[in-house]
């Protein structure tokens, strides 16, 4: 009597994809944005801005320096505090942004390929907001820690994101001729604030 052929094993389901906000997979997203060794080594797609704004980010999780208490003075608690409490806000308005751009959302100052304008949600409140969440986060860490290099680190932070910001205005005027409009009636980054609100 001959055997019977082994059932077949059930096939495993298939490992969920990563999406982000807008449902897309991560690789997708990926891919959209245009990341090449050429556009590192030339700037093709203001990838060097990327760059700086990244390092900047990161150098903020230094310690405090110098230290208040290295000065002989006591940082004071209403302060740390503040600037704690502006961190958390910084955080919050980075996700609504990212959630506000869905699809469109890009980390280079190049617009994605047929990418909609997004003038809605948090990009009613300034042409930026990750930008400004950015800053507030920025700001936040130097009124906790009341560190001069963090200062100067905000500082930096604020002129990178402002010419990474310039590059891709400039690229999507091109693409959308209606972003004028839209640039003459909302601030930028932060509102009436020297060099981080311009209308034209």
């Amino acid at each position: 009597m001959a055997a019977a052929p082994p059932s077949p094993k059930p096939s495993s389901p298939p490992e969920p994809a990563l999406v982000n906000a807008a449902g897309q997979s991560l690789p997708a997203a990926l891919s959209g944005w245009g990341f090449s060794w050429q556009g590192w080594r030339s700037n093709a797609r203001g990838e060097w801005w990327l760059l700086a704004q990244a390092v900047l980010i990161l150098l903020n999780a230094l310690p405090a320096t110098p230290a208040p208490s290295s000065l002989g003075l006591s940082w004071p608690l209403a302060l740390q505090l503040i600037g704690w409490g502006c961190f958390g806000l910084g955080l919050l308005l980075a996700l609504q942004g990212f959630l506000g751009l869905g699809a469109s959302l890009s980390p280079l100052p190049e617009p994605k390929p047929g990418a909609a304008l997004i003038t809605a949600g948090p990009y009613r409140r300034c042409r930026h907001p990750l930008y400004q969440a950015v800053l507030v986060c920025g700001l936040g860490v130097t009124l906790a820690l009341g560190s001069l290099l963090h200062l100067g680190l905000l500082i930096a932070l604020a002129l990178v994101l402002r010419g990474k910001a310039r590059r891709e205005e400039s690229r999507l005027l091109a693409l959308h001729p209606e972003y004028g409009a839209y640039r003459a009636r909302t601030p930028a980054i932060v509102p009436r604030f020297a060099g981080l609100d311009w209308r034209c």
